[in-house]
């Protein structure tokens, strides 16, 4: 069912099948074209879904582009499926297209979990059961957008913000004319994003935190997150992330502070929002993604000389 939020701007919930973000909010603009803001996995739930709310909208099909805030499956999954037409950050794209067709990606990635702790079995899982794996589109032809380009589609005049964080190229769209910010996961306002590990030079988290800054001060009456409610205001919600963000950075500190060496230790020491008590009832997918963000938290503190890395061949200690 599409939900009508301003004119010529409605709103489409994609369901995410047995995945605890439960939909995604797909944002449609209409006009003489048609841009849809994520798409939901490829699955033909989220298809079907889709189809049905841009039938209620009476959009044409045949003039619908995309804009992918960012390269997750539950944002780009149906992009090839709906238009020909997909923008996106360019290097979103390359680790997009890098994740579906070279095998040896995920063999390296679960390398890396498992010298920072990961048991190898539950790392060889994850190249089978990940959502990147399961539900990417498999073929696409990109259109990169940039900080500082301008997408019009009705009376909207949508500016794209660079906001890396949750990923490498997240883009956010800005209208100032109506101070409508399209946040993505750049900010939700009922969970909070995942901040992960992305490359052996990374700072992820102090990307994330430096963005929230930029788009603390734009003037913005309404944000659309890429999950979940969209009631809130983005300063306030600001202000709550950065706090969060700086209460785990302490539970991480304080876990190395007590001799606990791999990034899987540590992630057992921080406070996961997650219905379940014991840390060995999560499901493998639960614990990449935890693991994946204390491993972003103590690249934080390690690039600002707060604990240190020594590599050994199997396994990356973060003594104090």
């Amino acid at each position: 069912m599409a939900e009508k939020i301003a004119e010529g701007l409605y709103r489409i919930q994609i369901p995410l099948p047995k995945n605890p973000l439960k939909y995604l909010n797909s944002y449609v603009i209409t006009g003489s074209r048609t841009l849809i803001i994520d798409t939901g996995f490829n699955l033909d739930i989220c298809y079907q879904e889709m189809r049905r709310g841009l039938e209620e909208i009476g959009v044409d099909l045949s003039r619908v582009e995309i804009f992918a805030t960012h390269l997750h499956a539950d944002h780009l999954g149906l992009a090839s499926r709906l238009s020909d037409e997909v923008f996106i950050s360019r290097i979103d794209a390359e680790i997009a297209v890098e994740s579906v067709i070279h095998p040896e990606y995920w063999k390296e990635l679960a390398e890396f979990y498992r010298k920072n702790g990961f048991p190898p079995e539950e790392a060889e899982k994850v190249s089978k059961i990940h959502p990147a794996v399961k539900y990417s589109p498999k073929a696409i032809q990109f259109n990169f957008l940039k900080e500082g380009d301008v997408l019009e589609y009705g009376n909207f005049r949508l500016e794209v913000m660079h906001t890396p964080g949750h990923t490498l190229g997240h883009l956010c769209l800005y209208e100032p004319d109506r101070k409508i910010l399209f946040s993505g996961d750049h900010i939700l306002f009922d969970i909070t994003p995942n901040i992960t590990h992305w490359g052996a030079f990374d700072d992820s988290l102090g990307d994330y935190l430096r963005s929230l800054d930029r788009v603390y001060e734009l003037e913005v009456e309404k944000t659309l997150p890429g999950h979940r409610n969209f009631y809130g205001n983005h300063r306030k919600r600001i202000e709550e992330l950065k706090e969060h963000h700086r209460r785990r950075l302490e539970e991480a500190l304080n876990a190395v502070k007590s001799g606990y060496k791999t990034a899987w230790e540590i992630a057992q020491r921080i406070t996961w929002d997650l219905d379940y008590e014991d840390w060995n009832e999560l499901p493998t997918m639960q614990k990449w993604f935890a693991v994946g963000e204390t491993i972003a938290h103590l690249n934080y503190l390690e690039k600002r000389k707060i604990v240190r890395r020594e590599d050994s061949d199997r396994i990356c200690y973060f003594p104090a």
